[in-house]
């Protein structure tokens, strides 16, 4: 059984996690708008510019090549940087809690 929390460790402390939640929040937003960015661009687009998404590269018009093959990789980037992001941030958050502590 873990031993109980002390009530004046700042790690786990309500300003802490409100503080985190914040930025995670903020964090996950910018996440969400990039992948609607990738999901919404295509469609935008090949209704706006249907010449050149038509435009071969490869053996692939630019619209195939960008939905076959660079879609998934932009999402695991957009993932990938998001779980970096979010463990940074924490580790930041109780790097800062630290910090107050010792210089109190």
């Amino acid at each position: 059984m873990p031993a109980p929390i002390p009530h004046d460790d700042a790690v786990h402390s309500e300003a802490f996690l409100h503080t985190l939640m914040r930025r995670q929040l903020k964090l996950s937003i910018a996440c969400a708008a990039a992948f609607l960015v990738v999901l919404f661009g295509l469609p935008l687009a090949n209704y706006f510019a249907p010449q050149l998404m038509a435009t071969r590269i490869a053996g692939f018009t630019l619209s195939w090549l960008l939905l076959g093959v660079l879609f998934f990789p932009a999402v695991w980037v957009i993932s990938w940087l998001f779980i970096k992001r979010s463990i940074w941030l924490e580790q930041d958050e109780v790097e800062q809690v630290k910090k107050g502590r010792a210089e109190s």
